[in-house]
């Protein structure tokens, strides 16, 4: 049995069709299908930190001023969101999307079958991506800074103060076996070096890996969810595309 109901109220509906038992509505009926997700913080710890590595990455063979400081732009950042995850917004934090193995092939199963489970936050696999693309870029810091305090002696995991190395290597000129030890210990220095930068260069590129992976995740879903992504972390909000 088909009704037509018009004395509704013009601004909350056009014309609507009831079919008994389901509803039809029309589109001045529909509710906004918009949600907030991504607040501020994480919006700007996400451009933020593309921003910083990019430049890192650029200007690793330079070994400069900007190298370094903007990996401790992105050591800043991954340290921050780490407490986010903790303490942040409801999608901010790890216990929204940090799924277990087993959900994790099941969302796997379903992108494949072009059928996946959707998700307002991030989907069990590019939650799993946040967390391996947070331990790279930690690692990615960690080599970094002591490759630094190898090479100049500076940096937060330096083990002198410049001043007492100069100091040191002064008194050092004076003693044979003090400076015996000074040039076992520069050997060292050079091994903990090559090590240290070897471990940074892997991890920087596995990085870049994980990056174009995350990229390739991002437009799959997106096509698969009817969802832009990108615009998503721009304005914080997820909109999705709903039969009537």
């Amino acid at each position: 049995m088909r009704y037509r109901i018009r004395h509704w109220p013009d601004d909350l509906l056009h014309e609507t069709h009831i079919i008994n038992p389901h509803i039809e509505l029309t589109e001045g009926m529909m509710m906004s299908n918009e949600n907030r997700v991504w607040d501020p913080l994480v919006r700007v710890f996400h451009w933020g930190l593309v921003l910083a590595f990019t430049v890192a990455y650029l200007s690793g063979d330079e070994e400069s001023s900007v190298h370094i400081y903007s990996g401790y732009v992105v050591l800043g950042l991954i340290t921050f969101r780490v407490l986010w995850g903790l303490i942040g917004t409801r999608y901010a934090r790890f216990s929204n999307f940090v799924y277990s193995p087993k959900t994790v092939i099941q969302y796997l199963k379903g992108l494949a079958a072009k059928k996946p489970t959707h998700y307002m936050g991030h989907n069990p696999a590019g939650g799993w991506m946040v967390i391996a693309m947070l331990l790279c870029l930690a690692i990615v810091s960690v080599s970094g800074l002591k490759v630094y305090a190898i090479e100049e002696g500076l940096g937060p995991l330096a083990g002198t103060p410049p001043a007492l190395t100069v100091i040191s290597a002064a008194y050092a000129d004076d003693d044979d076996d003090d400076h015996g030890k000074n040039e076992n210990g520069h050997g060292e220095d050079e091994e903990a070096e090559e090590f240290w930068e070897e471990i940074h260069e892997v991890s920087s590129n596995f990085m870049l890996l994980l990056i174009f992976l995350h990229i390739a995740g991002v437009i799959v879903s997106g096509r698969l969810h009817d969802e832009n992504l990108v615009k998503a972390m721009l304005t914080g909000k997820k909109t999705r595309k709903t039969d009537p």
